[in-house]
């Protein structure tokens, strides 16, 4: 135990040393097994590691997916949904809000990248917002905490992280995500609805559109609806599996924004590169972390931990609502996909033991990955936003979201009080 605690301190302070945590981890997991069981065996191990990721048939659903919703982007589909959305209830008090947040779901529904959702959004909603007299903090909190949909909302590249890294049904996470994503959005727009009513003037109405103005909006999200159908459609109905669905909407993605000229030969290849990026990124986190899991797993600490956790005479749904705490406090400091793959080997065969759902756990995971891309002072969605809109300060977007960090906080909680809606679309897939 001594050993696997060392290690985490170790990734501590070689992250405060400003070294990245992908390399941390897989430098502590490295030294760790070769202290341990020698140095033959962790320089195998790790070989063995990169081989097997590296090769994973079942991993090429991450590229796949972060290149549909790349051309996703590029094909101007988030405009459609923003449009279709405003035209309907953008002449409310707070309803280009309520569109935003509608459109990050519809948005999330194709791209499944939470900071890919809250970057386009904001090229998208917030001129809309600006244009009317919204405020910066309501306009950019709706953004970011928005852009957290496109996590929860499948398809979802964490989800897919999460299900190979414990060996979950991917089809069935993606399903699980539909009601805790539409039930978190409907919370997140009443408590827009709270806030301008509170201060009316930071949300004034949009203009009104004709129904047959509705209807011609509707029309033109068609592409979104048909990419979302053959894709989640295919894997729930048992057509394809999860990486033959990636591909079918990343071919389908291409056709779209070939057909509207989006892409010239410097657009693909600016999004041949950023997909590569992007999969560059996540496979050396997911490599790391699965050496470091490795050598937590040679020693006593999952074993000692777990029965240290059932001595407290705590009931099951205490420990998982304490991890669960610990999660969102974590988040507050630290890189939610890097502490999520930190703590998933301590974690996960806890929560196994105890006789809890993966998939269950899984949106609990998600739940609390979209809490810290909102929370101060380390919300990767904040940073993006404050990048992308250099005018608007860090300040001001922080202001803006915090009521949307207590509504996912509250989503959590329902969550975990009633697993129900998170299993019960999966169940129908049994």
């Amino acid at each position: 135990m001594t050993e696997a605690l060392l290690g985490f301190l170790a990734i501590f302070v070689l992250a405060l040393m400003r070294m990245p945590l992908a390399f941390s981890m897989g430098l502590v997991g490295i030294v760790g097994i070769g202290l341990t069981r020698g140095w033959m065996p962790a320089l195998a191990s790790t070989a063995q590691v990169v081989h097997e990721t590296g090769f994973a048939y079942t991993l090429s659903v991450i590229p796949l997916f972060i290149l549909m919703g790349n051309f996703v982007a590029r094909a101007g589909l988030a405009h459609e949904l923003f449009h279709a959305a405003y035209t309907f209830i953008g002449h409310r008090r707070g309803g280009l809000a309520h569109a935003t947040i509608a459109a990050c779901a519809g948005f999330g529904a194709i791209c499944g990248s939470s900071i890919a959702t809250a970057a386009t959004m904001s090229k998208v909603a917030y001129p809309s917002m600006k244009k009317i007299g919204y405020s910066d903090a309501l306009s950019t909190g709706v953004i970011a905490a928005g852009g957290t949909l496109g996590i929860m909302i499948p398809p979802s590249t964490i989800m897919v992280i999460y299900g190979i890294i414990t060996e979950t049904h991917i089809g069935k996470l993606f399903a699980a995500g539909v009601i805790p994503g539409v039930l978190t959005a409907l919370l997140m727009m009443v408590a827009v609805s709270i806030m301008t009513s509170r201060d009316p003037e930071h949300a004034p109405p949009g203009e009104k559109f004709t129904w047959p103005q509705r209807w011609a909006a509707l029309r033109g999200i068609w592409g979104v609806l048909l990419l979302v159908f053959v894709v989640l459609g295919g894997i729930y109905g048992g057509f394809f599996t999860a990486t033959e669905g990636a591909g079918m909407g990343a071919m389908g993605a291409f056709l779209f924004a070939l057909a509207r000229k989006a892409l010239s030969k410097e657009v693909l290849l600016q999004v041949l590169i950023e997909s590569a990026r992007t999969t560059a990124m996540l496979f050396t986190l997911l490599i790391a972390a699965t050496i470091f899991a490795n050598f937590v797993n040679y020693t006593s600490l999952p074993f000692e931990l777990k029965d240290w956790i059932t001595g407290l005479g705590l009931s099951p749904i205490m420990i998982v609502g304490a991890m669960m705490l610990i999660y969102v406090l974590l988040g507050t400091v630290m890189e939610e996909l890097t502490m999520v793959l930190l703590t998933i080997p301590l974690f996960f065969p806890i929560v196994v033991q105890l006789g809890f759902d993966p998939v269950w756990f899984g949106v609990l995971i998600v739940m609390v990955i979209q809490i810290g891309l909102i929370s101060p002072p380390v919300g990767m969605n904040l940073f993006v936003l404050n990048t992308l809109l250099p005018k608007v300060g860090l300040g001001t977007i922080f202001r803006g979201v915090w009521p949307l960090v207590l509504v996912l906080v509250i989503t959590l909680g329902i969550l975990l009080a009633f697993p129900s809606l998170s299993l019960w679309l999966p169940s129908m897939m049994d």
